[in-house]
C-alpha cells in the first residue's frame, strides 16, 4: 500500500494508513510534524506521502498538523539499498526547524510521522533536530518497518 501511495500517486491512501495508525497516537499528542522531503524531490514527486499521511491523521484525530515546520535544508540522494551507517551520513545536518515556526514546537509533544522506518537514521535526524528547538518529546508514528534480514541470508 505505502509503495502505490509514494510511487503511484494514490492519494486517497493516505486516509486509509491513517486510520489504522490514529489508534497508535498518545493522548498526549499535540503536534504532528511529517518528516519532509527536499523541495526539489517535491517538485518531482508532486506530494510529500508523509505529510499526506500526517495531514490525514489530524483531521481524523483533532490533533494540530504543520507540514512546514521541519525542512529537509539539504538534498539527499535515495536512501534505498543504503546501509544503516551510511543513512546516518546522508542524512546528518539534512533537517532543520523553519525559523518562522520555532516557537511552535516549544513544549510540545511531537509526533513526526513518516510511511517507512528503515534503520531509524532519518527519523533520528529529526527527532534530534526537534528536540533541540524545544519539543518536549517526539514520538515516531511510521506505517510499516523495514526488519534486516537475518545475518547470513
Amino acid at each position: 500500500m505505502v509503495l502505490r501511495l509514494k510511487y503511484g500517486g494514490h492519494y486517497a491512501l493516505a486516509a486509509t494508513l491513517a486510520q489504522h495508525m490514529a489508534r497508535l497516537l498518545a493522548e498526549d499528542a499535540a503536534l504532528l510534524v511529517p518528516v519532509p522531503l527536499h523541495p526539489r524531490r517535491l517538485w518531482g514527486r508532486g506530494f510529500n506521502q508523509a505529510g499526506e499521511i500526517a495531514r490525514s491523521l489530524g483531521t481524523i484525530s483533532g490533533v494540530a498538523f504543520d507540514p512546514h515546520l521541519l525542512r529537509r535544508v539539504r538534498a539527499t540522494p535515495a536512501l534505498r539499498g543504503l546501509g544503516g551507517r551510511a543513512r546516518t551520513d546522508v542524512v546528518s545536518s539534512a533537517f532543520a526547524i523553519a525559523p518562522t515556526r520555532a516557537a511552535g514546537v516549544v513544549g510540545k509533544a511531537v509526533v513526526l510521522v513518516d510511511d517507512v522506518y528503515t534503520s531509524g537514521a532519518t527519523t533520528a535526524a529529526c527527532t534530534r533536530v526537534l528536540l533541540t528547538a524545544g519539543a518536549a518529546a517526539v514520538t515516531i508514528l511510521c506505517w510499516a518497518r523495514v526488519i534486516a534480514p537475518p545475518a547470513g541470508d
